[in-house]
């Protein structure tokens, strides 16, 4: 039985300067989902690729002293390495000075032609440069371009003409019969109403004023105007009218068509009429998803606000960036980037929930098993409901993803990790080790391991390079069947006896420097101090404090870091904090409640203003606050929800 085909594309880039961040965007976006196919069974092409013709480039390769041509190639190889960079796994670059499209354009336009579809006229009308889009005086908005705000031309040549009109009607049905065409549904609505029922006129598409692009086939003197020439490499790369077709054939239509909002009309209304005209299908879904905005508005170059996707691969690694665009902003809307929040993504989600998980189980496995898988043993309920929410856990994430909803799949993927998180705190295996429950503890390990398996398979998609990182650790680096969608469809296919590697931290926490603002990597010293914590002695006399006294006390949000035994000492333990960047330590008597290997990444309530004081020989440098009953169990007061550590308690 033959694969289902998934064709899935982005829109190919203009090669005028290099790419920002959010260009990156699109192209991580599409990657995710055609890995995500190829994981789920589907047979997958993947296209990306540069449209290199038009006036911009000739004028700007102009101005540097090179030809066309040279200009291009130079920013079309760095485009190539930032896709290396970024994990883009395309299966086709299609680059419009190729042979393979130029002459497939040139067929598409002959056909235009001979059956009537394109007429010679002279145009003139106000030209955009920088957008490669032609406007009417009323679609000026204070006499600039309408998409980019920037001066417009007053054009007059001789141009052939696509009749438009001929085909509104029919794509007009066509979106009202298939709702699902143009996503998301606002965008649907401003073709509908302020392109297409207005009334389309016809398209220009040769130009006579410039000859960098695809020569009209029967008139030397014009060259093909950009958007027929670029938006028909979706079928170009495919082999469309050339004497091997078959790729066409094979995936045709495309599943989705992944694009930035700015250029939906080009992809919902040009495209699609181009495609009626050639008899083809129309793709199955054109998706424009929103812009990735500072501050300060869009990234552009004339604003100086541009991100390098490079620096920030450089500084945090690229599955951090990858998870960060695709996290962070449910797909459609637009959303906000900042280094701050990157960054706060890294620690809360990447180091804390995923690391942390991976570090505190490998650990625990080695202290009571020797770091090697054991065979489950006695069960109960609580094993039950987290097999259960694994076992749901695939098919909520590809219903998700069948959405393009990269967020809400990444949401749902990291409210199992949390659930894992708190099955460590639920089963205490530190418990279960000191009261002997031996085949107990071997049910609880085994699951968290399993569990960590099944979210490194689901990662994959969004953070390539990752699961190999976890699977390392697991031991199952080289087990291939155990990397797979069908190995996590059922709960339990991690063989038991394999040796645990534990190894570096997945993610090391980060901040932002106070001198610079450059983004660090936080030292792990040991030997530096911590924060600590005390217990208050039972007895005290209580008394009503004013405002001014409790004002006076500096309550912070404290992430503890590492946790270990003091000799000699059976209540205390001395714990290093994270507050917010500053390290600090602390001994607290809490050894009776907490073990040492449970306590890393909780957040705990911490008075940071308590004058240092020495404990058994140990500097403590504040206090953790905790309740305490007359049956004398104790808690730590936790925070409900992640938040920043250093955070005031107010």
């Amino acid at each position: 039985m033959a694969k289902k085909t998934f064709y899935i594309t982005t829109p190919i880039y203009y090669p005028s300067d290099k790419l920002h961040i959010g260009h990156s965007y699109t192209t991580v976006a599409a990657d995710a989902m055609a890995r995500f196919k190829r994981l789920t069974g589907y047979d997958v092409r993947f296209l990306t690729g540069t449209d290199e013709h038009g006036q911009k480039i000739e004028r700007r390769a102009k101005a540097a002293g090179k030809s066309p041509q040279e200009f291009v190639d130079e920013i079309v190889a760095w485009i190539k390495k930032l896709w290396q960079a970024l994990d883009i796994s395309y299966d086709d670059f299609i680059r419009t000075t190729e042979e393979r499209h130029k002459t497939a354009v040139q067929k598409i336009f002959q056909k235009f032609y001979e059956q009537g579809d394109i007429y010679k006229s002279k145009y003139e009308g106000w030209y955009c440069t920088p957008c490669e889009a032609f406007w009417t005086e009323r679609q000026l908005v204070d006499g600039n371009c309408p998409d980019c705000n920037r001066p417009v031309e007053l054009v007059a040549e001789e141009s052939y003409f696509f009749r438009m009109s001929k085909y509104v009607d029919k794509l007009i049905e066509h979106i009202e019969q298939n709702p699902d065409f143009i996503q998301p549904v606002a965008r649907k609505n401003e073709m509908i109403n302020n392109f297409l029922k207005p009334g389309l006129e016809d398209l220009c598409v040769s130009r006579t004023t410039f000859d960098w692009g695809v020569p009209v086939p029967f008139d030397s003197d014009h060259v093909i105007y950009v958007w027929l020439d670029a938006l028909s490499n979706y079928i170009t790369a495919l082999g469309y009218g050339s004497e091997d077709d078959q790729l066409f054939q094979t995936y045709w239509p495309a599943d989705v068509h992944l694009i930035g909002k700015e250029i939906v009309r080009f992809h919902t209304i040009y495209w699609p009429i181009f495609l009626m005209a050639l008899g083809l299908e129309l793709p199955k879904k054109v998706f424009g998803h929103g812009w990735l905005l500072l501050d300060d508005g869009k990234m552009s170059k004339s604003k100086g606000n541009v991100v390098d996707p490079e620096e920030l691969i450089k500084r945090y690694g690229s599955d951090a960036i990858r998870y960060f665009l695709l996290r962070e902003i449910p797909f459609g809307a637009d959303g906000h980037f900042s280094e701050e929040a990157l960054i706060q993504r890294i620690n809360f989600d990447l180091a804390n929930d995923l690391g942390n998980l991976l570090n505190r189980t490998l650990a625990m496995l080695k202290k009571y098993f020797a770091g090697i898988v054991p065979a489950p043993g006695i069960t109960t309920s609580l094993d039950e409901e987290l097999k259960q929410a694994a076992a749901a856990l695939p098919g909520k994430i590809e219903a998700l993803m069948d959405e393009l909803q990269f967020s809400g799949a990444l949401a749902e993927l990291w409210r199992f990790i949390a659930r894992v998180n708190k099955y460590i705190d639920e089963a205490a295996p530190w418990t279960l080790a000191k009261s002997g429950e031996e085949s107990r503890l071997q049910s609880v390990m085994y699951n968290l391991l399993e569990s960590i398996r099944i979210i490194s398979v689901l990662l994959l998609p969004f953070m390539p390079r990752t699961p190999e990182r976890i699977w390392r650790q697991l031991g199952i680096s080289g087990e291939i069947h155990l990397q797979t969608w069908e190995s996590i469809l059922e709960f339990g296919k991690l063989p038991a006896g394999i040796q645990t590697v534990p190894g570096d931290v997945l993610f090391p926490r980060l901040e932002l420097s106070a001198e610079d603002g450059t983004p660090v990597r936080q030292a792990t010293k040991k030997d530096k101090p911590d924060t600590t914590k005390e217990v208050p002695k039972k007895g005290e006399e209580k008394k009503l404090i004013s405002i001014d006294d409790f004002a006076r006390l500096d309550l912070r949000v404290a992430e503890i870091k590492e946790a270990e035994p003091i000799s000699g000492a059976d209540k205390l333990l001395k714990l290093k904090l994270d507050v917010g960047g500053e390290e600090k330590q602390v001994v607290a008597g809490i050894a009776k409640h907490y073990s040492p290997e449970e306590l890393p990444g909780k957040r705990v309530l911490f008075v940071a203003n308590l004058k240092p004081a020495k404990l058994r020989g140990v500097l403590s440098e504040g206090m953790l606050l905790a309740a305490s009953d007359d049956a004398g169990n104790l808690v730590l007061a936790t925070t409900e929800a992640p938040i920043k550590s250093g955070s005031r308690v107010k």
